[in-house]
């Protein structure tokens, strides 16, 4: 039986890097997975990246993606052994349930990779319907600078300056997310700074 699996964690701890590993045991044993990464990441440019070099062609969904219709689509003129989706926090509600329908009815596996809560410890909404409706949860563990598990990020500015305020979505990587244990995040936003 398939299964819906949501991969989460903090800013810098694999999640790209464990999909794209995922996809290429899938390749290699001859399986076809149909890989997504979000049209609002802009810096891809359809593809899966991996700080550490490594990257895949993907596909880029937005609110209007309809997981199920094009699965249903690629099955019935290809094989379709898995889909994988990157940046799952930006799913919305409907494309989760969609998708615990594709493991659910089609018996296609559907791993999701994406943060559980953005820069002020709030959770994204595509990640609080998959907390609510995967079938497996697993976290990816990163460390902090202290060397406890990272499980909060704070957005910083140019100067070093943590920000409290602001669009909750806003693509960047390290020169503008940090990833911290939870006693470091509150000491960051309390100082105002790291």
């Amino acid at each position: 039986m398939a299964k819906l699996t949501f991969f989460y964690s903090t800013m810098n701890a694999g999640k790209s890097t464990a999909l794209l590993q995922a996809n290429h045991n899938y390749c290699e044993r001859g399986m076809r997975p149909l890989v997504y990464t979000a049209e609002v990441d802009h810096r891809g440019g359809g593809r899966v990246h991996s700080r550490i070099g490594i990257s895949s062609s993907a596909r880029r969904f937005d609110p209007r993606t309809d997981f199920r219709a094009e699965a249903l689509a690629e099955r019935a003129s290809l094989r379709l052994d898995c889909v994988l989706i990157d940046e799952a926090q930006f799913l919305g509600r409907d494309q989760v349930r969609s998708l615990a329908r594709l493991a659910d009815e089609i018996d296609v596996p559907v791993l999701c990779y994406g943060l559980r809560t953005d820069f002020r410890g709030e959770l994204f909404a595509g990640s609080a319907q998959l907390l609510g409706w995967a079938d497996d949860i697993v976290e990816i563990k990163t460390i902090c600078h202290c060397g406890r598990k990272a499980t909060m990020v704070v957005r910083v500015d140019s100067a070093g300056r943590v920000e409290q305020q602001g669009a909750q979505i806003e693509i960047g990587g390290n020169e503008r997310y940090v990833p911290l244990c939870r006693r470091h995040f509150f000491a960051a936003v309390d100082a105002g700074r790291l």
